[in-house]
């Protein structure tokens, strides 16, 4: 059975997802931040050296990196859901979300938030995560322009690893440009197994 060890308030609770839409068992083994620093705990360098969270377990196998966990979890047991087939220009678009999502989308947004607590020290970049902000969120929006989900009619593992994006943009009040944006969040958030996941790993609130 697989194993998520997942910290609250972390980007494994989109792995809780996952397994609850493919219907895979899993058990969890949970992890608190330091309510004062909001800081992982230093028992989880047991299973990741890095003290970062999603890591799974499953048999001999330990993976961290959320676009890694989603892709292994949905070809070793997916059986199929939840991706394009391999053989398809499809695919190759499924792939570039699962990349696109800490690769690149999620620079401007962490940026707005570490900078944002460094007050009039931080003004002179401002402009600029704006724009980057603008440039990513827009993309995003209007790759939702004219399907519910990334791909299309469905939901794939994409909407699953790029959910994070959505969530964060919208705690950071980001989102009312992003018609297209906003409603794909609420979607994808009334999902039964969505929020089966979060009844499982917890509510979760992003670091202001």
């Amino acid at each position: 059975m697989i194993t998520v060890h997942h910290l609250n308030n972390s980007r494994s609770q989109r792995i809780l997802w996952l397994l609850e839409e493919l219907g895979v068992p899993y058990e969890i083994k949970r992890y608190e931040r330091d309510p004062k620093t909001n800081l992982a705990p230093p028992e989880l360098k047991a299973i990741n050296p890095l003290g970062k969270s999603p890591v799974i377990e499953d048999g001999p196998h330990v993976l961290i990196e959320s676009g890694a966990i989603v892709d292994y979890i949905i070809r070793r047991h997916g059986d199929g859901r939840l991706q394009p087939d391999p053989a398809t220009a499809t695919y190759d678009e499924y792939a570039q979300w699962l990349h696109f999502a800490e690769g690149s989308a999620i620079l401007p947004l962490m940026l707005n938030l570490y900078v944002g607590r460094l007050g009039e020290a931080g003004a002179p970049l401002h402009s600029r995560i704006e724009s980057e902000l603008g440039n990513y969120l827009g993309y995003l929006n209007n790759a939702l322009g004219l399907t519910p989900y990334l791909l299309g009619d469905e939901l794939s593992g994409a909407d699953i690893q790029m959910s994070f994006i959505g969530e964060f943009a919208k705690a950071q009040g980001k989102l009312q440009p992003y018609p297209n944006l906003e409603a794909w969040v609420e979607r994808f958030q009334a999902r039964p197994a969505y929020r089966k996941a979060v009844e499982k790993g917890g509510e979760y609130k992003f670091a202001k």
